[in-house]
């Protein structure tokens, strides 16, 4: 449009006729031709003598009329203008063409100078604005790149306050301290003491770091700014120290205020962790943080919170006291903790009558707050495909087996054959674990296949664990061990189907030699140490060899040692009570899951084992508190006891021949 108007205006300086944007253009007719039309007659309908031309129009259907375009523009013979006009004067006369005199004036004048000049000023403009327009609106931030972006609550966003927030009471503590400093200023200055300059809320992914920060935008009255980490980092050099500057200059200016910084590992990774020593883009941003936060310049009123889930890839000099004055750990929930978050977030849902939410607090040990949100919003899907109207217990309890071990596989068709070596497999878990002293009593075996495993034994810990001895490190051994010793036993064959075993036992043992000096052999030293990435700060999980060969081989010989011994004891076990392992195969083979109440049944003529055994529970007796269990974690897998998930029971994934 704009190009089409300007390339209009300079048409019309070259051609000098006037410019015509709103209607049509006169025709350029001849002088002979002009007045052969108006001595023929009919068909010149009226005209104006403009200096030496004469601008007219014919009359309407007139020959030479253009569908349209009536007008039309005769240029008088310049050598005798007078002559020309006198006598076309008189000819148009003489046929009765009305004509007039209309000679230019200063108003004319004016017009003509101004407008073109007015006409590509606003032209201009109308581009100027478009691009401005298509740079604000098509996400291009050329103008803006070293402003910062913080988003403050706003009325639409529901407000969150620490009533909402459960399962973390000492987290809550401390920064209901800095809100009521906040508040109460005048009562911590009269004391001499300071508030903090910045707090870190370290903790695991989905234990509420942001949802406390949410809360403390609700609770504080101040003006609140939550910007993430990754929104510093840009392309080009210089915009994230920018954008740090901007965020704390923003917020001095309405302070006293509080700034959110959600994953501060993006930009606050430990220095010098590249190699090459190359000053790369996100260092300048992490200095021009610690300028902020303690420089010259001290930023009182401001109080910056941060979150991580990695506070070991974190730079010493933004840990120091003076800007991180405290770090608040948001851990994972206990029982009384995952209680009180499980009655948070069941407010307002139609719960039946035998819905206990204790039971489900015990079942669901190791959890974080997000995990139990999700296990509530589960039992309330799983309701709504049944069209209940209420959330059942046994909703929950689905719930808790679909967010555990993976949605039932109701598809997958396991031949005879098959089913019952998966049930002799979790028969041997089952009777090795529960006559075992040290492990934890058996709750469900099952053969539904879930998730990737074809059966599963599940066993619950009757309280939380934060460390496990040696013999309980056994006991787990020879219970992981017991699903490959029962195949052995009864087909006198092995297949695949213990791979995830032997790699736990393996990692379990290990572990017991080279981390936790439980050899008699090696005594109580540590071997092996973990290598540090040198690009991303923080440990890869390489390890490095600080022993001898010599040593390497006497550490294989205990954990075969340990492993051996403990796969021995597990097949004794079997054979004393081979009967018993038949009775609970065929059980299972015939109603798929069997519970605690039925598995104890099953175990009343068992053989219990002289080196440390239980006797078997009688079904009459109370029932072990029902908690669930969930994946074992990294730590686990490698033998180390997690300090706030439980013992998870052996599953059997079976493989395919020739799988690895």
């Amino acid at each position: 449009m704009a190009i089409i108007a300007l390339f209009l205006v300079f048409k019309s300086f070259a051609t000098q006729k006037p410019l015509a944007l709103f209607g049509p253009v006169p025709k350029d007719v001849t002088y002979s031709q002009f007045v052969q039309d108006v001595e023929q007659g009919g068909i010149v309908a009226e005209g104006t003598f403009r200096k030496d031309k004469f601008i007219g129009k014919y009359l309407k259907n007139a020959p030479g009329a253009v569908k349209g375009n009536d007008a039309f523009e005769v240029a008088l013979p310049p050598d005798s203008q007078g002559q020309s006009r006198a006598d076309l004067t008189r000819l148009l006369n003489e046929k009765k063409v009305a004509y007039k005199y209309a000679e230019t004036g200063v108003q004319d004048a004016l017009l003509g100078a101004v407008g073109p000049i007015l006409l590509i000023g606003s032209v201009l403009g109308l581009m100027w604005f478009l691009m401005m327009r298509q740079a604000q609106s098509g996400g291009n931030q050329a103008m803006n790149f070293g402003r910062a972006k913080p988003r403050r609550p706003n009325e639409n966003v529901p407000k969150v306050s620490f009533d909402d927030v459960a399962g973390v009471e000492e987290a809550k503590q401390d920064l209901q301290e800095i809100v009521d400093f906040l508040k109460n200023a005048k009562k911590y200055q009269a004391l001499g003491a300071k508030i903090p300059k910045g707090v870190l809320l370290l903790g695991p992914p989905g234990s509420g770091k942001t949802l406390l920060a949410r809360a403390i935008a609700g609770e504080a009255g101040v003006p609140f700014f939550h910007i993430s980490g990754s929104d510093f980092v840009e392309m080009f050099v210089g915009v994230g120290a920018s954008r740090v500057r901007d965020l704390f200059e923003t917020a001095r200016q309405n302070r006293p205020a509080l700034v959110f910084i959600d994953e501060i590992d993006a930009v606050g990774r430990q220095r010098g962790a590249g190699w090459g020593g190359g000053h790369d883009e996100r260092e300048q941003t992490l200095n021009q943080l610690l300028v902020e936060m303690d420089g010259f310049d001290p930023n009182s009123g401001v109080i910056l919170v941060a979150a991580t889930n990695r506070p070991d890839v974190l730079d010493p000099a933004l840990l120091r006291p003076g800007r991180f004055d405290r770090r608040v750990v948001v851990d994972a929930p206990d029982q009384t903790g995952r209680k009180a978050i499980l009655s948070v977030h069941t407010r307002g849902k139609p719960l039946a009558d035998d819905v206990n939410i204790d039971s489900i607090a015990r079942r669901t040990p190791g959890f974080s707050g997000a995990e139990l949100a999700n296990l509530i919003n589960e039992a309330a899907l799983l309701a709504a495909r049944k069209d209940k109207t209420r959330i059942d217990m046994s909703d929950f309890e689905s719930a808790v087996d679909r967010q555990m071990m993976g949605p039932e596989r109701k598809s997958r068709i396991m031949s005879e054959v098959v089913r019952r070596r998966t049930a002799v497999h979790e028969a041997g878990h089952a009777i090795v674990g529960e006559l075992l002293a040290n492990c934890d009593p058996v709750h469900k075996v099952t053969i539904l296949p879930r998730g990737m495993a074809l059966g599963v034994t599940i066993s619950l810990p009757t309280e939380e664990r934060y460390n496990r001895t040696k013999a309980e490190m056994e006991d787990r051994i020879s219970m992981a061990l017991a699903g490959r010793a029962a195949e052995l036993a009864v087909y006198g064959d092995m297949d695949t189907g213990a791979v995830s075993d032997l790699e736990r036992v393996t990692d379990i043992a290990r572990a017991m030699v080279c981390e936790y000096g439980m050899s008699e052999r090696l005594g109580p030293l540590r071997f092996g140490k973990r290598n540090g990435s040198g690009f991303l700060g923080r440990e890869s999980g390489g390890e490095e060899r600080d022993y001898s060969e010599e040593v390497a081989q006497i550490i294989d010989e205990e954990v075969r040692g340990i492993i051996e011994r403990n796969y021995a004891r597990a097949m004794e076990i079997l054979a004393e009570n081979n009967h018993v392992l038949l009775r609970v195969t065929e059980a299972v083979m015939e109603r798929e899951t069997v519970g605690r109440e039925e598995f104890l049944a099953l175990l009343q003529d068992a053989v219990v084992p002289t080196n440390g055994g239980r006797v078997p529970q009688k079904p009459e007796d109370p029932e072990p508190p029902n908690t669930q269990v969930i994946a074992p974690s990294e730590s686990e897998a490698e033998g180390v006891p997690s300090p706030t998930r439980p013992e998870p029971g052996p599953t059997r994934p079976r493989l395919e021949p020739g799988i690895a």
